[in-house]
């Protein structure tokens, strides 16, 4: 992909996610369920959709209307342990953050990286909420993370990888930052046939993270690519599926979580 073309999908995506965060006092995209569905890639707070994605002990252990914009659940197949170090990929509002700063405790860390200045502090602003210490956010690109090598234990990202015109730099810079024998837990979104080319060059449906979702096999592929292994898969088939995204685009699009390691 040219560099101007590149160039034009990631401010169509910042402008977007900063919108979104302007957004968030009145509950991201609106106050009802069929207002935030439509929302980049799913906003919510702690309402209907936030509960189809997360267990009601995850919600209730951050107490806070904090902005879901992901399509799945990383940290629910991440198996983070006490004392680990987290990096998440497009933090957003802060969300998934906050959920894993609660598994790995006061002697671990998490890192959110975000490339929209709004979102971080956002981010910033709710983890000052919470009273969470052991989160710090960083403005950076996934595709040149701010982060030391052999740094993390845990990669998570949630429906933001789809969003990168250069998906094989963000695995290879993931698999960078982590520390060998480390995991990457990253849900997104995957398609089960072509998207038309109409569809590919529209910037509302790249900043919709559907234009630049990859089809299951090419997106695993380029997993194993930069170096992972022991590849493990799981399904959560969204409500998107049947809803007019889906039909517009003529290819069935799905929500993937996907674990995966990086050798010792």
């Amino acid at each position: 992909m040219g560099t101007e073309r590149s160039k034009d999908i990631k401010e169509a995506v910042r402008g977007l996610y900063s919108e979104l965060a302007k957004q968030h006092a009145s509950s991201c995209c609106g106050s009802s369920p069929s207002e935030s569905s439509s929302c980049g890639c799913g906003c919510s707070g702690t309402g209907t959709r936030a509960q189809m994605l997360y267990s009601r002990g995850e919600l209730e252990s951050i107490a806070a209307n904090i902005p879901s914009l992901g399509c799945g659940n990383p940290i629910a197949l991440s198996e983070l342990q006490e004392g680990e170090v987290v990096l998440d990929l497009g933090s957003g509002g802060g969300l998934d953050c906050f959920l894993a700063a609660k598994r790995v405790g006061p002697q671990g860390r998490v890192i959110g990286l975000d490339m929209t200045p709004e979102m971080i502090r956002l981010a910033r602003a709710n983890a000052e909420q919470l009273s969470l210490g052991n989160v710090e956010f960083r403005l950076g690109e996934m595709e040149h993370m701010p982060v030391d090598s052999d740094s993390v234990d845990v990669v998570i990202s949630n429906c933001v990888v789809n969003l990168s015109t250069d998906k094989d730099a963000v695995f290879r810079e993931a698999y960078r930052a982590l520390k060998p024998g480390g995991r990457i837990c990253v849900s997104d979104i995957v398609t089960h046939g072509e998207l038309p080319q109409s569809v590919r060059d529209d910037l509302v449906q790249w900043a919709g993270c559907v234009a630049g979702a990859l089809k299951e096999d090419d997106y695993l592929e380029r997993i194993r690519s930069a170096g992972f292994v022991g590849l493990e898969k799981q399904d959560a088939v969204l409500d998107r599926n049947k809803g007019d995204a889906a039909r517009a685009v003529g290819a069935p699009i799905a929500s993937i979580t996907v674990k995966a390691y990086k050798p010792k």
